[in-house]
């Protein structure tokens, strides 16, 4: 590999920026970062990227995404998100085993990681999937080679759902490694839906969907794998909270790397509401549910509060044609890894979150959450994951999306900073030139298996 030099950027790093920075790549590593001016002899064996204008971020690491292979290819693949995913500077992925077979067996796993090495042009990582009766498949999982393992407390696709006393006991008190749970408490969710089919029968309007898949359902279970995880000792990791009311399950006055419990936000809970529903309909239904503004806002300040530790997409693509359902039929979930960081860097831009914040939560934090080896951060002797962007305003639009799915909650959405180049270890993947979101990819690279630091 050719040396780069990305020069005269504007880093955003470890709670600092630092303008007039350069960073040397060499065989896929951050080999030196210069505070002044890179000396010719570096820059005469270099490719020289110029930075000036732009800012200078790690790769975000994504710790919740549903890429959809094996089995559901028709909505999206390893290939296509992965493009996606690079093009809206996320490096790396951590991704669900609900697909078709669900990843619930050690060869099953595998057998996804070996298709991620064939076709995904970012890093990745795969999470192996609880059910009721594979406890002790989940416990031959190498903590150093595989994310963590996928509790579904709530409903799930076929029979994921983890519901049984015994087994979720089993599972805190005897798994070395993190687990990541989907709470939403599946009585009160059918109560709640139950009660809609009476008012309403089959023809249940979208904004019923934050009152069944309600605040108190995901209160109820989020506490209870709050207070396993504390009985147990367990190391636990809640994803997408949706309520305000959660809030306060969660610590703040305990550094990151001494945290047993932590949670993640995710983008569409922070930039949504339920005043949204009329415009964007079932396009906007996730599961949990968008609520309230107070709700959205709730979490926001958690996120700067550092209740909240990680934001991710829970990226969850389905067809047009399968979200233009009505109600009952629409399934939950979205496209976002393209736009996330973008998105984020909007809400900076309104005054909501700091530029630094940002990168805390998309990069840093999944890094030392998850103890990914030497990625997250903008460091000399680690990988060269890192993101360029510019301030330029553009729009989303159907010509500009890189989903399998072609369409986007955000088409029509102005964005006031674009993603120009990616680097996956050290590797320049995606570039955009054009102001217009249409970018160029590297088709023959592909990412790396990510490696846990568990000690």
């Amino acid at each position: 590999m050719k040396d780069i030099v990305i020069r005269d950027a504007k880093v955003v790093n470890e709670g600092k920026i630092m303008k007039g920075t350069s960073i040397l790549i060499r065989n896929g590593n951050i080999e030196k970062i210069f505070r002044n001016e890179v000396p010719e002899s570096v820059l005469a064996k270099a490719e020289v990227i110029d930075a000036s204008g732009k800012l200078l971020l790690p790769g975000a690491i994504d710790d919740q995404v549903h890429f959809r292979e094996p089995g559901l290819t028709h909505k999206a693949e390893i290939a296509t998100e992965s493009r996606a995913a690079v093009a809206g500077g996320i490096t790396s992925f951590m991704e669900m085993p609900n697909t078709v077979p669900q990843a619930t067996t050690q060869e099953l796993l595998e057998q996804k990681y070996a298709r991620a090495a064939e076709v995904s042009m970012a890093n990745y990582s795969f999470y192996m999937g609880a059910t009721n009766d594979n406890i002790d498949e989940v416990l031959k999982t190498d903590p150093e080679k595989v994310c963590g393992v996928k509790v579904f407390m709530g409903s799930s696709t076929g029979n994921m759902l983890v519901d049984n006393p015994e087994t979720l006991a089993n599972l805190f008190s005897k798994s070395k490694m993190l687990i990541a749970t989907h709470c939403e408490d599946e009585p009160t969710i059918q109560a709640n839906l139950a009660s809609a089919k009476e008012k309403y029968g089959e023809d249940i309007p979208i904004s019923e969907h934050p009152k069944i898949r309600s605040a108190e359902a995901c209160f109820l279970s989020t506490s209870k794998a709050v207070e396993l995880a504390k009985k147990n000792g367990a190391r636990l990791h809640v994803l997408h909270l949706s309520t305000a009311k959660e809030m306060a399950l969660f610590d703040n006055n305990i550094p990151l790397k001494d945290k047993k419990i932590t949670a993640e936000a995710c983008v569409h809970h922070l930039w949504f509401s339920d005043a949204d529903y009329e415009k964007y309909g079932t396009r906007i239904k996730w599961n949990p549910a968008v609520k309230t503004a107070d709700d959205r806002e709730a979490i926001l300040k958690a996120v700067n509060e550092g209740r909240i530790d990680v934001i991710a997409t829970d990226h969850a693509p389905h067809t047009e044609e399968e979200k233009n359902n009505k109600y009952l039929k629409a399934p939950s979930g979205g496209p976002l890894v393209q736009h996330a960081l973008v998105a984020m860097l909007e809400l900076h831009r309104r005054g909501k979150i700091s530029i630094e914040k940002v990168v805390e939560k998309m990069c840093h934090a999944p890094a030392e959450l998850f103890g990914v080896q030497k990625r997250g951060y903008i460091r000399k002797g680690y990988k060269a994951d890192l993101v360029l962007v510019e301030p330029s305003r553009w729009t989303v639009s159907k010509d500009n999306l890189f989903y399998k799915c072609q369409w986007s909650p955000f088409e029509g959405e102005s964005f006031s900073y674009q993603v120009t180049h990616t680097f996956v270890n050290g590797n320049l993947v995606y570039e955009n030139t054009n102001a217009d979101g249409k970018g160029k990819f590297n088709e023959e690279f592909r990412g790396e298996r990510l490696t846990f630091d568990r000690r």
